[in-house]
C-alpha cells in the first residue's frame, strides 16, 4: 500500500518523531509505514488520517503490485 504520509508530514511541519509522539506509536513504525514495510491497522490507519484532517483514501492508496 502506497501512502503519503511523509508528504502530510511535511505540510505540517512535522518529524517523524513528533507524529509518532501523537499517535501513540514508535518513529521505527512511522518511518516502517513511510518507506512501505508496514502497512498499519484499519484503526492506525484512521488516526493518521483524523490528524491532518484528510480521508483515508487521500493518505493511503492500494497498489496493485504489492
Amino acid at each position: 500500500m502506497k501512502n503519503r504520509i511523509k508528504v502530510f508530514r511535511a505540510m505540517h511541519d512535522l518529524t517523524q518523531e513528533a507524529l509518532a509522539r501523537e499517535l501513540g506509536v514508535t518513529r521505527q513504525t512511522v518511518l516502517a509505514i513511510e518507506k512501505g514495510k508496514y502497512d498499519p491497522s484499519l484503526d492506525l490507519a484512521f488516526r493518521i488520517a483524523r490528524y491532518f484532517g484528510v480521508t483515508i483514501e487521500e493518505v493511503f492508496t492500494f497498489d496493485e503490485a504489492s
